[in-house]
């Protein structure tokens, strides 16, 4: 049922989004639009492999980051596919234009949120495919066979996507670009609109570059994990 509930989607999205003509960057990155983003990592985010971002912290802004990006497909007319590893993700903080380019997959445990990434990128359909393993217990997590992480890449590889993965460690041993969110904010925090202007990002592993840097992010609607 699963399966075949892919496929029509699949037809449908091929329906309403036909395929566009991309440019040299276009063809092997994913702009997202966020200069915070694209400019630091040589024009947006790579396709055909995965970028694991650690958000050590839970109020590190990794949901920040995910409405940043949801708000983006829905500027630049791409879908996005959220696997949602603790079914944590709020809905309610975006507007309809960003939840129709979303795809949400709601999950309760890190077994199922890899399986679900399994049937995603085969379908390769998706520009950008997020997987939200931050609020996963760190025993599930370790669960994980180093082979399944593997897998994931090799299924990426031939298609134009994009897969981002957020943890709270890093686990993702095929993750050829590894980022850090170095915040660590209180409640006050979240109320001011400037906050994410203060995030900071460190990339720890990259075939682009590998130096440390602050970043300034656009104004979006915060919320807490």
């Amino acid at each position: 049922m699963a399966t075949s509930t892919i496929i029509d989607l699949r037809k449908l999205l091929a329906e309403r989004f036909p395929p566009r003509q991309l440019g040299a960057v276009a063809a092997t990155r994913l702009i997202t639009g966020l200069p915070f983003l694209d400019q630091v990592i040589g024009g947006g985010l790579p396709k055909g492999t995965i970028t694991e971002l650690i958000s050590p912290r839970v109020s590190a802004g990794s949901a920040s980051i995910i409405h940043a990006l949801l708000q983006s497909a829905a500027r630049n007319y791409y879908l996005v596919a959220l696997i949602d590893g603790r079914d944590s993700f709020d809905p309610g903080a975006l507007d309809q234009s960003s939840l129709r380019h979303l795809f949400w997959v709601r999950c309760t445990k890190a077994s199922e949120a890899i399986k679900a990434t399994d049937l995603l990128l085969r379908d390769g359909n998706f520009p950008l495919a997020i997987v939200d393993l931050v609020l996963n217990p760190a025993e599930e997590l370790r669960k994980i066979p180093q082979t399944s992480w593997y897998r994931l890449q090799r299924l990426v590889e031939p298609a134009p996507t994009t897969c981002l993965i957020l943890t709270r460690h890093g686990i993702v041993s095929s993750a050829q670009l590894k980022i850090i969110l170095e915040n660590s904010w209180r409640l006050e925090n979240f109320d001011d609109e400037d906050a994410l202007s203060r995030v900071r990002i460190r990339v720890q592993r990259s075939h682009i570059r590998s130096d440390a840097f602050a970043i300034s992010l656009p104004r979006a609607k915060e919320i807490s994990y």
